[in-house]
């Protein structure tokens, strides 16, 4: 997925890299807290008579997604691959495991929990020792700086929709932070985790650090994959925190082709892949370790709410609902790996309701809406990721049954995003996203899409909609509630968007990871786009 959560490009990256790359002579050569999760058992081989494990070897690992063309700086990144590579890379004050249990943990912060002065005052102190990957000791002004940079609104980050809450944030000496809130938050340990610490000096140069990102993390990245399409990762041996790299090295092989990437696993080539195609699962088993984990990520239609489309009238976005056939998508496409939407959030979210409006085929509906509209003719942008186009025919041809013309175009993910921020001679796109690599509560859920002007004005064209306006005041108000008041709050947010649906989920998919049980015995899938090799360890 080359860039499954949307965000704003930098189309200088991919050169500019290159010449980093070769410049530096780098070889080329591979919720909160407590969110469960539902998942497959896995089959094939076992991990009996695995090796005993050891620290130390290398990882090798074959990623689906492509390199995104807005690099690794974690204040703009937005692409599967760059995001689990920053996992490895780069620190917050606290992290959340991507793994199943998403455990909340202290990274930089030497205390388990943000140290409260009052309501809406914390402070938060740097953990003994830590270093950045080019030797410099991490201060608290870089901490400012890192998150500054995010909140300035001329960065244009994303990641600003996660924390609207932070007032101010300033050094009150040399070890600790001071974080003045707006308002007072009940998840403020886990929304810390979204931002990412930063040299103040390195990073000052936005298109270089895009390209060579100098986190704290504990490995630190030798190859950014712009030439070699591999990204390798090596131990830094002064990382102080509570997650150290149990390999000296990783290699992660860019194999987007899906039929590669199972041969890879097959060959042994490889220890691990993501995104195992769903079609192959079976016979993957044969020769390695799969578990499909159910998470939020998900495949979403978007419609075009602007003057110039037929989908700002809501009966035809409604018609284009009920003319889905969920079922058979999920059946054919997935071969069952999916959860049809029956809200925002999937079924097993903490979270979840159904929601007050809830789609499935109803062709007669679909057809007495657009009978109602005059509507005749779509014009629907997708995006070329494997498994994506499993799907994307099959819901064409559902729109096609109800008497619509589809106007079909397929697309890199980083063309569709470019080509609808750029104009909107488009009604629909139906895309992939993942907002859950950063967190799985609820409010960071929404706010991916519905907290800014990148999605609602510049995307779907929704903003100023009167239930724009509904969906950003109940945000807002559930900010600053907490338990079941707040839960009840967000509920209302489902209700309001599955019957507006400016942009909604059709499913949300399971994500397959296949691995070999002998060299990676403490491996673990996660329901996340990407792999994570954070505590696990190889036996090559």
């Amino acid at each position: 997925m080359t860039n499954p959560l949307g965000g704003t490009d930098r189309r200088s990256f991919l050169k500019l890299a290159g010449t980093l790359t070769a410049a530096a002579g780098i070889a080329a050569t591979l919720s909160a807290c407590g969110g469960d999760k539902g998942g497959d058992t896995k089959g094939g081989t076992s991990g009996e008579g695995a090796k005993p494990k050891t620290e130390g070897g290398t990882i090798n690992a074959g990623i689906s997604y492509e390199l995104g063309t807005n690099g690794y700086d974690p204040m703009t990144t937005t692409a599967a691959l760059t995001i689990a590579a920053n996992w490895h890379t780069m620190e917050g004050l606290f992290e959340i495991m991507p793994t199943e249990d998403r455990t909340c943990y202290a990274a930089l912060s030497k205390d388990d929990e943000p140290v409260k002065v009052d309501d809406t005052t914390y402070e938060v102190t740097l953990r003994d020792g830590a270093k950045f990957h080019n030797g410099e000791n991490v201060t608290t002004e870089d901490v400012v700086f890192s998150f500054e940079r995010v909140m300035d609104p001329a960065n244009k980050s994303l990641y600003a929709g996660f924390i609207p809450f932070i007032d101010s944030v300033s050094a009150k000496d040399d070890k600790t932070v001071t974080f003045k809130l707006k308002y007072p938050f009940s998840l403020l340990k886990e929304r810390l985790s979204t931002v990412k610490i930063v040299p103040k000096a390195a990073a000052a140069d936005k298109d270089a650090f895009d390209a060579k990102p100098v986190g704290t993390g504990p490995y630190k990245m030798t190859d950014n994959g712009a030439q070699s399409k591999q990204v390798s990762f090596e131990k830094f041996a002064d990382y102080t925190g509570p997650k150290p790299a149990k390999a000296d090295k990783m290699v992660w092989r860019i194999v987007p082709d899906a039929s590669t990437r199972t041969n890879a696993i097959e060959s042994k080539a490889v220890q691990a892949i993501d995104s195992v195609p769903y079609l192959s699962i079976e016979q993957v088993k044969g020769s390695a370790s799969v578990e499909s984990v159910q998470g939020f990520g998900l495949l979403f239609i978007m419609f075009n709410n602007g003057d110039n489309s037929p989908m700002k009238d809501l009966k035809n976005r409604q018609a284009a609902m009920y003319a889905l056939d969920m079922d058979k998508v999920i059946n054919t496409g997935l071969l069952g790996q999916a959860k049809a939407a029956s809200c925002f959030v999937q079924e097993n979210h903490r979270d979840y309701k159904k929601a007050k409006v809830v789609y499935s085929l109803d062709a007669d509906k679909s057809k007495s809406l657009l009978g109602e509209t005059g509507l005749t003719k779509v014009r629907m942008n997708v995006t070329d990721h494997d498994w994506v186009k499993q799907c994307t025919p099959i819901i064409k041809e559902s729109l096609e049954a109800v008497g619509l013309q589809v106007e079909f175009n397929e697309m890199q993910s980083a063309d569709l995003y470019n080509t609808i921020d750029s104009n909107d001679n488009w009604d629909i796109v139906v895309a992939p996203g993942d907002p859950s690599v950063f967190g799985d509560d609820s409010d960071l859920l929404l706010r991916w899409w519905f907290g800014g002007d990148i999605w609602t004005d510049t995307r779907m064209h929704w903003k100023g909609a009167e239930a724009h306006k509904q969906v950003t005041d109940l945000l807002a108000k559930a900010a600053e509630q907490n338990g079941e008041e707040q839960k009840a709050t967000w509920h209302e947010v489902f209700d309001v968007i599955s019957e507006q649906v400016p942009l909604y989920p059709l499913f949300h998919r399971k994500a397959p990871s296949a691995w070999d049980p002998q060299t990676l015995p403490d491996f673990k899938p996660i329901s996340l786009t990407g792999l994570s090799f954070v505590d696990v360890s190889t036996t090559q």
